[in-house]
């Protein structure tokens, strides 16, 4: 979903990262759209999962438990690390959003991302830096 934001205009030296609590706030089908980032084994795991968010999980890295949404969870750090997660044709806001979610959502900058997806900084500074909140990407 689309919403204005009231943000002061950022800067090329301005980090974004995912603002997951805003998306869920602004977009009651947000976890829709994030089913259509999974893996195709993963989409047809969650096609029919219920929306019960507070599950014990274990981080594959470090064995750790913890308390958390398992589609979030699942998709960051299963589906994103899969060589075929990015795409050269997505669209624009999609590929910032996938990078968001393969780093575990740590906070980049228009030239950082512009590195990683191979598009000009401009542009992406334009299109997420704009009034326009686009899958709860957001200046930290």
């Amino acid at each position: 979903m689309v919403t204005r934001s009231s943000l002061i205009k950022p800067s090329k030296n301005t980090k974004f990262r995912i603002d997951f609590d805003w998306w869920k706030s602004q977009d009651r089908n947000w976890r829709n759209s994030l089913v259509s980032f999974l893996c195709p084994e993963h989409r047809e795991s969650f096609a029919d999962f219920s929306d019960r968010t507070d599950l014990d999980l274990v981080d594959p890295d470090t064995g750790e438990v913890v308390h958390g949404d398992a589609l979030t969870f699942t998709l960051i750090n299963h589906c994103a690390r899969q060589e075929n997660f990015f795409s050269e044709n997505a669209p624009l806001v999609d590929s910032i959003f996938k990078v968001f979610l393969s780093n575990n959502n740590q906070p980049l900058d228009s030239e950082e991302l512009a590195e990683i997806i191979n598009r000009p900084a401009n542009t992406i500074l334009s299109t997420i830096g704009s009034t326009t909140v686009y899958k709860g990407i957001r200046p930290v």
